[in-house]
């Protein structure tokens, strides 16, 4: 069966083209780079894996509560909504917010695989280019591991959130080389990243925890990378040049805050829209939700030094402005080690199982 027939809303079956301006970038320059930069690129060549082999597929997910949470982390829970909704409601409603919300990591790594593609061609410098060539492959990579968990663990997508959509043709379409960084690698990339990291820590199904906990061990040098090869060039930039990328920032922020509200799944199931926004809006739950979402991207936006007036102003009327005082650098750390460690459980039970085997094959040999 074609994905096509999967979606809850039909979705066009011609290809959506994003119209790039800009040049590709060739240099002759072979020797030297950045000490920090071919060091994250020979990572991104050391962790390189394959989705197929290191996921357990075998694990069951229940598509009416995909990631196994409790139910008070439904964005509806404690509404009058919730309380009228019969548990036929409930779980129907359970199996399209995490087609949706699977769907939209699924577009949004397809997003990636293009714009780190288009950075390869656009970027001057060639150890730029090594490492974006690795990111893309790791893009590859997710949009393979998320196709097939939706289309197998869940078995109905959603189309692309409209927000998403636009960040991501904002991204491409500029001539600039460095708006495809500043949208992917630090706006979709930053808020993909914390709301993975979110679900990681909070899902109970053991599939679902290990996928995002390898995605953000790619996706933590995807964001270093941003960090890298941004700072030194906003240094160099004029205020009114500053002040272009900082609009930018601005704008891809409220745009990024309002994708993860769920608009889609209310209209979808003919849901009171405007009162599940409100809802929403208000709850205790999505307000730290949303502080969290943002836990990647404001520190790493004011280290690369787009830290003026307009910037601040927006992350406070956001309510997250006290996530400028972030350590990314341990919070990445923290996603390689959470990585490593479900590879050495992994390596630890399968040694249990052989040990086993050997065991039995030992006492029938007694026998």
């Amino acid at each position: 069966m074609s994905s096509y027939d999967r979606y809850a809303t039909p979705v066009p079956t011609d290809t959506w083209n994003v119209a790039m301006t800009g040049d590709a970038r060739f240099t002759w320059e072979y020797d030297g780079g950045r000490d920090r930069l071919l060091s994250l690129y020979q990572k991104g060549k050391d962790k390189q894996w394959d989705a197929q082999l290191r996921i357990d597929w075998d694990v069951e997910v229940d598509p009416v509560n995909v990631a196994g949470l409790p139910e008070e982390f439904n964005p509806l829970f404690g509404s009058d909504i919730w309380a009228k909704m019969s548990q036929k409601e409930k779980d129907e409603y359970g199996t399209h917010q995490g087609s949706w919300l699977f769907s939209q990591f699924l577009h949004g790594e397809q997003g990636a695989l293009n714009v780190s593609a288009r950075i390869v061609q656009s970027v001057p410098d060639l150890d730029s280019k090594f490492y974006a060539a690795t990111q893309t492959m790791d893009e590859a990579r997710h949009v393979e591991l998320y196709a097939k968990f939706v289309h197998e663990k869940i078995g109905m997508y959603y189309p692309v959130n409209q927000d998403l959509a636009k960040l991501l043709a904002e991204s491409l379409t500029d001539s600039r080389w460095d708006l495809p960084y500043l949208g992917m690698q630090v706006l979709i990339e930053g808020l993909a990243l914390a709301a993975f990291g979110l679900y990681r820590d909070m899902a109970t199904n053991p599939l679902v925890k290990q996928l995002l906990a390898y995605v953000m061990q790619d996706e933590a040098r995807h964001v270093a990378f941003g960090r890298l090869a941004l700072k030194d060039y906003y240094a160099e930039l004029t205020s009114k040049e500053r002040a272009e990328r900082e609009e930018f920032v601005v704008e891809g922020c409220y745009l990024m805050r309002d994708r993860f509200k769920g608009r889609e799944v209310f209209e979808q199931l003919n849901m009171p829209v405007a009162q599940c926004i409100e809802y929403v809006d208000n709850s205790e739950m999505y307000s730290l939700y949303q502080s969290l979402l943002f836990s990647r991207i404001v520190p790493c936006v004011r280290d690369i030094g787009l830290w003026g007036e307009k910037v601040q102003a927006a992350y406070a009327d956001m309510g997250v402005l006290d996530n400028a005082k972030a350590d990314l650098t341990a919070l990445m750390r923290q996603d390689e080690e959470i990585a490593e460690r479900y590879d050495e459980e992994k390596a630890a039970a399968e040694l249990a199982v052989r040990h086993r085997e050997v065991q039995e094959a030992i006492s029938l040999g007694a026998e």
